[in-house]
């Protein structure tokens, strides 16, 4: 009955079309060493960090659809917007470009980086973006609704210049702009089937997928797949951005969206979003200590590099939630990699000075 739920499910999906853009089915393993160091539960990792667009990542996946939907909608540029560093914007950028879309990139400064050239902003100079850097509030996440109307005003200077542009809503969640279906959510709910798949393989089911979450659109298609596909897995996000009260509202809006758009009739609950916001520390893409020594245990322990803004803070509460006993010892539980690690390097001074302050 699973397996045909599974093809079911995947089936729902498969109607939507999408470019090539990944290598899929991205790898999972058991974090054999961070498992025993912590004493239990089983921690696995889900590479999405390898997806294979640029330096890989979970907006890959979406990008799959959002670029389908720009090429069939005979958009020339991409306009969209995110952080001074934002992962979702510099692989937007190298997607669209794949496809010989340009793309317009609006930039908020809502963390203390300078304006270098480095990590993400690198990339995206190299990529040929059009870029627009605008002042923000310091460790707070550019609402929709303030992003937009700026990105509107792109628009028409695009129109006016005889573009077709094509508005995304950041990280390919929300329903806004000239997207107007939750693609990005419809992504992870196939990428929760990898997960299920992979971990079944070996005879085993998950009991929780942990992952970092910022926009949404990730933990609604999870949320929507554990619920189409398992018996009780839960997927807890770790937020980034927001506190929990408002940011599961977004999240659940985009998961009944996706549940509609895919015709599964789940009637998604507000207990269904689990979000917790304790370990977002000084705000959005603010390094703390705590950030430095994590990055420093997995690199150390696993081989594996997080990031300082996303995978860190997840992998973070991760281990805060085993160590106050929120998992049980026989819980098997998936770590969800969601990319980004270019944000180290602009970050390397803070990473660095976190390392050396004494305990």
């Amino acid at each position: 009955m699973i397996a045909h739920k599974t093809h079911d499910v995947l089936g729902r999906v498969g109607r939507f079309p999408r470019v090539d853009l990944i290598h899929r089915p991205t790898p999972l393993r058991k974090l054999e060493r961070l498992t025993a160091r912590l004493g239990g539960p089983e921690i696995y990792v889900k590479r999405d960090d390898l997806t294979g667009l640029a330096f890989g990542g979970n907006k890959s996946r979406k990008l799959e659809f959002i670029i389908r939907d720009m090429l069939e909608k005979r958009a020339d540029v991409a306009i969209t917007w995110g952080s001074l560093q934002s992962n979702w914007c510099m692989q937007t950028a190298a997607a669209a470009r794949t496809f010989g879309i340009k793309s317009v990139l609006v930039l908020f400064k809502n963390y203390d980086l300078p304006p270098a050239v480095d990590g993400n902003l690198l990339l995206d100079v190299i990529l040929g973006a059009d870029i627009r850097i605008q002042k923000a509030e310091k460790g707070k996440v550019v609402k929709s609704a303030q992003a937009m109307s700026v990105l509107e005003e792109v628009a028409r200077e695009a129109r006016g210049q005889g573009h077709r542009p094509y508005l995304v809503p950041v990280g390919g969640s929300l329903v806004r702009g000239d997207m107007d279906k939750p693609l990005g959510a419809v992504s992870y709910v196939a990428a929760f089937a990898e997960i299920v798949d992979g971990m079944r393989a070996g005879g085993i089911e998950p009991d929780y997928v942990v992952h970092s979450t910022g926009s949404g659109g990730t933990q609604a298609g999870l949320v929507v797949g554990a619920r189409a596909l398992t018996d009780g897995c839960r997927v807890i996000g770790i937020s980034v951005s927001d506190p929990k009260g408002p940011f599961a509202v977004d999240v659940l809006e985009i998961a009944r969206a996706t549940d509609e758009v895919l015709g599964l009739g789940l009637d998604v609950r507000s207990e269904d979003v689990v979000v917790f916001d304790e370990y977002l520390g000084e705000g959005y893409g603010v390094v703390d200590k705590g950030v430095a020594e994590t990055i420093r245990l997995v690199f150390q322990t696993e081989g594996i590099v997080l990031d300082p803004v996303y995978t860190a803070k997840a992998m973070m509460g991760l281990i805060d939630l085993v160590k106050t006993g929120f998992f049980k010892k026989t819980d098997r539980i998936v770590f969800l990699h969601t990319g980004g690690t270019p944000a180290l390097f602009p970050n390397r001074e803070k990473i660095v000075d976190c390392l050396a302050e004494k305990s």
